[in-house]
């Protein structure tokens, strides 16, 4: 099981440790490093910036999200920063939700989800291909563009830029059983939000007959301490926000998640907490059973013990949420 560092997004601005945690990263052997976004800072800058000052670790957005831009736009971002960084890029998408493609971006959220993600994958491996043209009489992604309101002067394109790899790995987050079972048909590799070592039948059904060289890359906030507890308040905030947050009281596709993961009710009184503005009763709400199990958390001892859980599984690469470098020594330690 290879090792990632995950960074996320920025909050109210940049954090100035997270290009020291990823040239520590680097140097204790991580495989790959991860930005974020959602409705501030970009994915794509930060791991620009992070790429001109390694020269090894693999670099990877988890996630850029597909409303953000559209397909061409993205594959223009991805085949730029693979020449810059000598081949490193590694594109990891999303759809996000109703909530901010709708409110933030401005876009509607699509009726068929499953058919735009197919639709978008499409054209960005044409455009990093370059075999011809890119065209798609797609729904939601239609390459040329020929509606109503079309000039009807549009024609196909291909890249200027020859992309350094027509094979750049495409990841994508799905959290819905029909998404999951889409994705390992058309990307590379999959950016689980939760992963429970301990409850993998949550995914069986959807991870049947997956392609060899298949990635799964969860993401786990990694805490070494004394106090549980205490360790697990982030991964509680965290979750919290997610859960109560992002999303409609309706429609919120990670309060679906951790339903489906056993904690229906739990998940319920979190949501109803937040939308009625109680947050930190929501975050206390979140039961420290699931954080646990969703993280690694507690003295070196216990991470140990409980990252070989980890290993026994099909995860092929922990994206490590860490606030500090003996965080990352420490587990770079025990993996190896």
């Amino acid at each position: 099981m290879r090792l990632g560092l995950a960074l996320g997004y920025w909050g109210r601005g940049p954090d100035p440790r997270h290009l020291e945690l990823a040239q520590e990263a680097e140097r204790l052997g991580y495989d790959s490093v991860w930005t974020a976004e959602s409705w501030g800072s970009d994915a794509f800058t930060p791991l620009t910036w992070i790429a001109a000052h390694t020269s090894r670790i693999r670099l990877g957005t988890a996630i850029a999200q597909m409303a953000a831009r559209s397909p061409t736009t993205t594959a223009m971002h991805a085949l730029t920063l693979d020449h810059l960084s000598g081949g490193r890029m590694m594109l990891g998408l999303g759809l996000s939700g109703p909530q901010v493609v709708e409110g933030w971006y401005g876009r509607p959220f699509p009726r068929s989800p499953l058919t735009a993600t197919r639709e978008y994958v499409d054209v960005v491996r044409q455009v990093l291909r370059r075999e011809g043209p890119v065209e798609v009489a797609g729904r939601f992604h239609a390459h040329p563009y020929r509606g109503e309101d079309a000039t009807g002067l549009g024609k196909p394109l291909k890249p200027i830029t020859h992309p350094l790899r027509a094979d750049l790995p495409i990841l994508l987050g799905a959290e819905g059983p029909k998404n999951i079972a889409q994705m390992t048909r058309i990307a590379d590799g999959w950016l689980p939000l939760y992963w429970s070592p301990t409850r993998t039948d949550a995914y069986e059904a959807s991870l049947t007959d997956l392609p060899e060289d298949f990635v799964i890359a969860p993401m786990a906030r990694v805490t070494v301490c004394d106090d549980v507890p205490e360790g697990l308040l982030p991964v509680k905030a965290m979750l919290g926000f997610y859960i109560g947050g992002m999303g409609h009281a309706k429609r919120n596709f990670h309060a679906d998640l951790m339903a489906r993961m056993g904690y229906a009710d739990e998940a319920r009184r979190v949501q109803e907490l937040f939308l009625a503005g109680r947050r930190e009763e929501a975050v206390l709400a979140v039961p420290d059973a699931f954080a646990d199990e969703i993280s690694l958390v507690g003295p070196r001892g216990r991470i140990a013990e409980r990252l070989e859980l980890w290993r026994k599984g099909p995860v092929t690469d922990l994206l490590v949420l860490a606030p500090d470098p003996h965080t990352l020594r420490v587990l770079a330690e025990l993996n190896s």
